[in-house]
């Protein structure tokens, strides 16, 4: 028998406050079929669903035939987001690159587009995937009501209440704030990390770099600095004023 989703408190208040006064470039933007008119506003919601759920797709990671579902009214935008959680692409990429409350974490910020409340919160939906696993996970978050009332069928989840009246600085969008992979698959994955241009931490060439390959002026700078000065003849007039040509052999008729 599997365990029931265990109770916990609410923390996150901004999921919760309604929204007063009009929309801003701040303010997320609704993507939905109720507003789809042509082709091309069916194209912007199907990239605003990759852009949630991947966060960015490339050209291998779409899937042609759930967009063809999409377009073609077989599918709801809810099922289109079930597609996306369950693709190989979100299987190799993030599923088996984080533990199981990264998981949670990222999955609540992606499709119920708010914060966990608390670890309380991510225990509970960990032990879901340990119960049924991320297929479960995936049908518990769509079949939630809290899913269904903000929304529904067909319109693709965003971060809800981003900016709050009275805060001089909203919350943190969740593809900056939630990485893709956890700390430990960046060590191995051998991700960038930043570089300080600070003399304790600088950043030195490696001594390859100082090799040389020659045709490098600077190569030659110690060879040019030994060279003497002119040299001075008798009479205080340099070696330039001879006459070289006199000097050049050259055949008499």
């Amino acid at each position: 028998m599997a365990i029931p989703l265990l109770n916990y408190a609410l923390e996150t208040q901004n999921s919760r406050v309604k929204g007063h006064g009009g929309g801003d470039d701040d303010q997320a933007r609704i993507f939905s079929t109720q507003q789809v008119l042509n082709n091309s506003d069916t194209t912007a919601l199907i990239e605003a669903a990759y852009r949630q759920i991947f966060f960015h797709a490339f050209k291998c990671s779409r899937d042609a035939f759930l967009e063809s579902q999409l377009r073609n009214n077989q599918i709801t935008v809810r099922d289109f987001i079930r597609g996306l959680l369950l693709s190989d692409t979100f299987r190799s990429s993030f599923y088996r690159f984080n533990n199981n409350y990264q998981v949670v974490t990222q999955m609540v910020q992606r499709v119920l587009g708010r914060d966990v409340h608390g670890q309380a919160e991510t225990i509970a939906w960990s032990i879901v995937i340990c119960n049924k696993g991320l297929v479960g996970l995936v049908d518990a978050l769509l079949d939630s009501q809290e899913y269904i009332d903000n929304f529904g069928y067909d319109t693709v989840p965003y971060q809800r209440r981003r900016v709050l009246p009275g805060r001089e600085l909203g919350e943190t969008p969740f593809n900056i704030k939630s990485p893709r992979y956890e700390s430990y698959w960046r060590g191995i994955l051998g991700f960038p990390k930043a570089v300080f241009s600070s003399s304790a931490s600088a950043k030195k060439l490696p001594s390859r770099a100082a090799a040389s390959r020659g045709g490098n002026p600077n190569d030659y700078r110690t060879w040019v600095s030994a060279v003497g000065a002119t040299r001075c003849v008798a009479g205080g007039s340099t070696n330039t004023s001879f006459d070289y040509m006199a000097k050049v052999p050259y055949r008499k008729v």
